[in-house]
């Protein structure tokens, strides 16, 4: 059984979002570094986070 999800750190959901990065899961991975950068006390490492893991809702462009 896995352990209580309280008890992940930001290091453990910034791991988890690279992870899903490279399996080519990018809201995935935004969503595991929104709670990292939550979980993260100073406001410009949390701003980090969230620039390298942006919504990808908000950068995708439309193809035809």
């Amino acid at each position: 059984m896995l352990g209580d999800p309280n008890d992940l750190t930001a290091a453990d959901h910034l791991d988890a979002a690279r992870e899903i990065t490279a399996a080519n899961r990018p809201f995935l991975a935004h969503l595991l570094a929104e709670e990292a950068a939550r979980l993260t006390a100073d406001p410009a490492t949390a701003a980090a986070i969230r620039a390298t893991f942006p919504d990808p809702n908000l950068t995708r462009t439309e193809t035809d």
